[in-house]
């Protein structure tokens, strides 16, 4: 099924291979956006319906059921502007490219909201409040709290647009750096599993045959031997955006992230996964033109990182 927008309706056909699950259950293995939680509190309200009927959490799915999902729109969050640091490496009339730190969450959400990259561009962007949604404004792409690294930020609608289709269309060239655990054997290679949530984990992703489609392609920079163990740094080209993806396609092939302790990479010299977005290529958005140019920017290895590499060299 695809993303799905606030304030949009959407009906899905049951398939045989879904029938006889939760109607919870089925919402949320749909999508990445739901979760059974507010799968659940949609299918109460009226939102979710079973053949135009209103349902339970637990009524059951069958074979040509039409399941009628309408998200209602998200009241906008009155988001506040904080002086926070900003590492800008690159700013015109359209974007701005960060370098973020890890630890910083990008976008506010119910619990957290404030103390986010939202909040500090807020502060230092004051007209992007409204861009591409109040909620997250001015955000086409994301990077994970403990990924530190490369974001793009639009500063108006027409830079969101067009960011928004080179992402969907895949035009947007994303290199990562990241540690795995093990020794990788190929020089490079592709993964192709598809990616949803974890059945037995609603908090974590997994490779999963109902998840959405999902290929990431890498190549092997170094191998490293320390202490009786061995690491294989890696750059990471994701073809496609789904969540924590780099971090589920290693773990899935018994390689997990350095530092990754949500899936299996958990290391006593480092407190987060071994992952920096150090590379986009884009084609850059043109006020006033139908001309564009491709664009790329760099951001080097943090101290953290760069740190714990020398150790494992010494």
């Amino acid at each position: 099924m695809k993303s799905m927008k606030d304030n949009e309706t959407l009906q899905v056909i049951v398939k045989q291979d879904s029938s006889g699950h939760r109607l919870d259950l089925f919402i949320q293995n749909q999508t990445e956006e739901i979760s059974r939680s507010r799968a659940a509190a949609l299918i109460r309200t009226g939102n979710i319906q079973i053949n135009n009927k209103d349902a339970k959490p637990s009524s059951i799915v069958h074979v040509n059921d039409v399941i009628t999902i309408s998200i209602p729109a998200v009241q906008p969050l009155n988001l506040p502007a904080q002086e926070m640091p900003l590492d800008i490496i690159f700013q015109n009339e359209n974007i701005v490219i960060i370098n973020k730190s890890a630890g910083i969450t990008v976008h506010p959400a119910p619990g957290h909201p404030d103390g986010t990259l939202v909040n500090a561009l807020l502060h230092a962007i004051p007209d992007l409040r409204g861009i591409g949604g109040e909620q997250r404004p001015g955000i086409v792409h994301r990077l994970d709290k403990n990924t530190s690294g490369l974001i793009i930020v639009a500063k108006n609608d027409y830079a969101h647009r067009h960011l928004s289709n080179q992402l969907k269309n895949r035009l947007v060239s994303k290199t990562y750096i990241a540690l795995l655990n093990g020794k990788l054997g190929n020089d490079k290679g592709e993964i192709d599993e598809p990616i949803g949530r974890n059945p037995h984990n609603r908090k974590k992703m997994a490779v999963v045959s109902t998840g959405r489609d999902a290929i990431t392609r890498y190549k092997v920079i170094e191998r490293i031997n320390f202490e009786s163990s061995q690491y294989t740094l890696v750059e990471a080209y994701p073809l496609t955006g789904r969540t924590h993806q780099i971090r589920v396609h290693f773990s899935s092939i018994r390689h997990p992230l350095v530092g990754d302790s949500t899936y299996g990479g958990k290391h006593s010299r480092i407190n987060r996964q071994f992952l920096h977005a150090a590379r986009l290529e884009f084609e850059m958005p043109l006020s006033g033109s139908s001309a564009s140019s491709r664009v790329s920017f760099e951001a080097p290895l943090p101290d953290d990182l760069n740190g714990l590499l020398q150790q494992f060299r010494a």
